[in-house]
């Protein structure tokens, strides 16, 4: 969602009340207060605005001089997925000596002073990337932030890299953060194939390549593959369709599913079915696959 889709519709109360609106008007049912002190205009109902932004969005009024969006609320503006207790959750944070926002619906901070970091997305001001994950390591599981961080350097545009994530994680928080910074990986596309990832390898199993061209012998590409082990020719694709879908989609998949077996390849799909609640699913439908590709728990293999 771009930044023109949210026009400047909050004001701030005092503002309205200068300009000669009145409290009858400002209290009625056109405008709502997301915050202390502002106003906005009753929204209506929108399928491509994110609730959290549109939250953002109606706090820049208060906003002040040097205080930006940090913590959860920077990751997710910055398309992460995020907790679901934080999935709705305002951060707004300031530099040493200034004091943090104290208002009802945001969680205020007062970081230690340094040079700023902020992007600026649209009209928001939005802490660094690596800057904004550290912050969150101090109340995210580990799962969490690898989910997090995947998203932040992933291939096809990244935000930042795993050298910034360690360095700044050095930085504030020493070799706390050691666990989920060695599980970073490029190449990951969407949550759900972070976690598949994290639950094939604590299950003992390779660690999958991500995202893998496969080519035919003109070496065109045929399709990508969402987690793939090249040496047993298994790949392994992600579907988290639920009900809906498009049926032209549909075809589509169905056609590479079909390149891919054509090739040599196994192909498994986990359902979200497979992943949760028991992971236990796609590990053995996984672990199958491999096994009957000449893969042992040792790593043996034999010719395929």
């Amino acid at each position: 969602m771009t930044d023109a889709a949210f026009p400047a519709s909050a004001f701030s109360y005092r503002s309205a009340r200068e300009a000669g609106i009145g409290r009858g008007v400002l209290q009625g049912n056109r405008f709502i207060s997301p915050f202390h002190g502002v106003r906005a205009e009753r929204p209506e109902p929108h399928p491509e605005i994110d609730e959290l932004m549109r939250l953002c969005h109606w706090y820049l009024p208060r906003l002040r001089e040097g205080q930006f969006f940090s913590h959860a609320t920077a990751l997710a503006l910055y398309g992460a997925a995020v907790p679901a207790p934080d999935a709705r959750a305002v951060h707004v944070s300031v530099h040493r000596p200034a004091s943090p926002p104290r208002t009802r619906g945001v969680h205020g901070h007062r970081l230690q002073q340094r040079d700023p970091g902020i992007r600026l997305l649209g009209r928001l001001p939005v802490e660094a990337p690596e800057r904004a994950w550290v912050q969150a390591s101090r109340t995210w599981m580990t799962d969490d932030l690898v989910v997090a961080a995947d998203h932040l350097v992933r291939r096809d545009r990244p935000l930042t890299t795993i050298q910034a994530l360690t360095t700044e994680a050095l930085r504030m928080r020493g070799d706390v953060l050691g666990e989920p910074l060695s599980l970073i990986r490029e190449g990951s596309e969407s949550a759900r194939e972070t976690l598949l990832r994290l639950v094939l390898v604590r299950a003992g199993l390779p660690e999958p390549e991500l995202n893998l061209p496969l080519r035919d012998a003109q070496g065109r590409t045929i399709a990508r593959l969402d987690e793939s082990f090249p040496a047993y020719r298994v790949a392994v694709e992600y579907d988290g369709r639920q009900h809906a879908f498009s049926v032209t989609q549909f075809r589509r998949d169905a056609d590479r599913w079909d390149a891919i077996r054509d090739a040599g390849w196994h192909l498994v799909r986990i359902l979200d079915h497979h992943l949760s609640p028991d992971p236990g699913m796609a590990v053995a439908k996984v672990r199958a696959a491999l096994t009957a590709r000449g893969w042992t728990d040792r790593g043996s293999r034999s010719a395929l």
